[in-house]
């Protein structure tokens, strides 16, 4: 039998099994009450009828025009990235968080390196370790930094640039006779107009400094200077990615919801959501593997708010079709002639079990211009399926104010503070070299002080529609990565939950809004570590070590405070030896609440 065509411009092919009769009276409402043609009208009575959330709406819907609007700006692009080449630059890191790098991370490891272009790195964690890691072994005159910030007051990107500018200056004081000035040709910014602009260090010296349309939020931002300037830089064909997404754009303006391909894509997930399968959850080629990761912090920041949210489950490893519970459900994304490392099969089998599964097809990783568009159109239909307003996000401010609260004291030399920057208390449990501390729920009940005691009973916490996450305030490795997979897949299947994980502090400005103001359905594993060589930021009262030690806290209580189960695990000065025995810990955990 012939492969089906590619679903780049078409609706994605649905198999929604009991699921279809809400899908299939959803398309009949959207029909009904024109939600493509409102969209495309800015129609804020979608998402709301309340007049204030409307006005707030209507200044953030640019995103509608962003392909039209970037597409007029290819030429400026391009000659700023064959300037950069031509003048030797070898690297462009791009310092940012959430929004502002996970496009340009997504669009690098999906394009790789390209001959004749820069390399791409990004920089979105605050652990000492990994700073050091994206910088230190850098030649800061032959590397672009581009500070990507929307409001420009963000502290991890600006903290990149204190300590990204010094180098620069440094190596500039090296050498005798240098093509520039001073250290500000060696910076970009990508950011909104006026004051965001102006508060960010040295914007004045800055190479160029990008300003985004103001109506287009941060994580609706990939198809902007945010995404294009580092493809510039990289070498990927702009003509090519904007004509994907203004051909996505234009198949979303099509009247009928069942034909649209991101109506009826927000229309599945929504439903699908609503009835309790609120675990979207991604199978993805190796090739595109790297766009869930900008899919997961767009559906969990837009939907996760007032007790509801889509939870997006990405990269948890494959396992058998009966190791998925019934809240689940699956989007297969592939490219065309691949058969997905055995997705392909997972994804017939889970259809066969009754879940329902969603299937979308590349023809060529260019679509993913039209990918984006998809994504964003899909995730704005969903919100209004949920009753919410996708483009705020309510709860991101509680863990900032929390992390400034633990940072002010630092800087203010005050003390009361462990290690990995909790407030200090008595751990409840210590052992292999792991340290435990819980919530105020564990800390004030009985337990036995022992690792593998106090790891069941935060387990015995989880509900039964629960996602088990695990919040990794460590540097990322590829060995570290692979060790949380190992440990989300044993969760997985030994309870039959949905598993979900992120570093520190990146996942704040992801899937961080999802956490607080989503279901109230989250259970938590916190992963902190030493710092056994920590990383100063010039002219800053604190190190990168106490900011990612302050952000950790941050979360952790505002996480408490939401009565949320969270436990933390400290890892000690070697976090891969840690993993390890955390996994072994919890192998022992699960086996004794099974025996018990």
């Amino acid at each position: 039998m012939p492969e089906p065509a590619s679903t780049a411009l078409t609706a994605p092919r649905f198999a929604l099994g009991a699921g279809a009769a809400d899908y299939d009276a959803a398309i009949e409402r959207a029909r009904e009450d024109e939600w493509a043609n409102r969209l495309f009208a800015r129609d804020v009575r979608l998402w709301s009828s309340d007049q204030r959330v409307g006005e707030a709406i209507a200044e953030r819907l640019g995103w509608l025009d962003a392909p039209a609007h970037f597409a007029e700006r290819i030429a400026g692009l391009e000659g700023f990235g064959d300037a950069v080449v031509d003048e030797g630059y070898e690297t462009v890191v791009v310092a940012g968080m959430g929004g502002s790098s996970l496009a340009p991370d997504v669009l690098g490891r999906t394009f790789g390196n390209l001959e004749g272009y820069l390399t791409l790195r990004i920089l979105d964690s605050t652990d000492p370790a990994y700073v050091a890691a994206t910088l230190d072994d850098l030649d800061p005159l032959r590397t672009l930094v581009i500070i990507a910030s929307k409001s420009g007051t963000t502290t991890e990107p600006n903290a990149f640039l204190a300590y990204a500018w010094a180098r620069a200056e440094a190596a500039l004081e090296q050498v005798p006779h240098h093509r520039y000035e001073g250290p500000g040709a060696y910076f970009a910014a990508i950011t909104d107009p006026g004051r965001s602009a102006e508060v960010i260090a040295h914007h004045d010296d800055f190479r160029e400094v990008f300003i985004n349309p103001p109506d287009i939020g941060g994580r609706y931002s990939a198809l902007t200077y945010v995404g294009l300037v580092p493809a510039s830089l990289i070498g990927i064909d702009l003509d090519a990615l904007l004509a994907s997404a203004s051909a996505m754009l234009g198949a979303c303006r099509e009247p009928d919801p069942a034909l649209n391909p991101g109506v009826s894509l927000g229309l599945a997930i929504g439903t699908l959501a609503k009835a309790g399968r609120d675990k979207l959850t991604f199978l993805a080629d190796d090739e595109l593997a790297a766009f869930g990761a900008w899919v997961e912090q767009l559906i969990a920041e837009s939907t996760g708010k007032h007790g509801v949210g889509i939870v997006p489950v990405d990269l948890e490893p494959i396992g058998s079709a009966d190791a998925y519970g019934p809240d689940r459900a699956f989007v297969r994304v592939s490219m065309a002639g691949t058969d997905g490392g055995g997705r392909a099969t997972l994804a017939s089998a889970l259809e066969a079990a009754g879940h329902p599964v969603i299937r979308i097809e590349l023809a060529d990783p260019i679509d993913l211009g039209a990918e984006f568009v998809r994504w964003e159109v899909a995730t704005a239909i969903a919100g209004a399926v949920l009753g919410i307003d996708p483009f705020d996000q309510p709860n991101v401010e509680e863990a900032k104010q929390l992390t400034r609260d633990v940072l002010d004291a630092v800087g203010k030399g005050q003390r009361g503070a462990d290690p990995a920057g909790t407030p200090a208390a008595e751990p409840i449990a210590g052992g292999d070299g792991l340290t435990l501390h819980g919530d105020a729920a564990l800390r004030l009940t009985a337990g036995n002080g022992d690792v593998i005691g106090e790891l069941a009973r935060h387990l015995a916490r989880r509900r039964s529609n629960a996602y088990l996450c695990l919040q990794a305030f460590i540097a990322p490795t590829p060995g570290r990565d692979e060790a949380v997979a190992r440990i989300r897949a044993m969760l997985r299947d030994r309870t039959g939950r949905a598993t979900t994980a992120g570093y520190g502090p990146r996942f704040l400005h992801s899937t961080g809004q999802l956490h607080k103001g989503g279901a109230p359905i989250g259970w938590f594993l916190q992963l902190t570590a030493d710092h056994p060589t920590d990383v100063a930021i010039p002219d800053w009262p604190y190190t990168f070590g106490q900011l990612i030690d302050a952000q950790a806290a941050g979360d952790f209580a505002a996480i408490e405070s939401h009565d949320l189960p969270i436990l933390r695990v400290h890892l000690g000065s070697d976090p891969d030896a840690g993993l390890a025995a955390l996994e072994r810990a919890l192998v022992a955990a699960l086996d004794a609440s099974t025996e018990a």
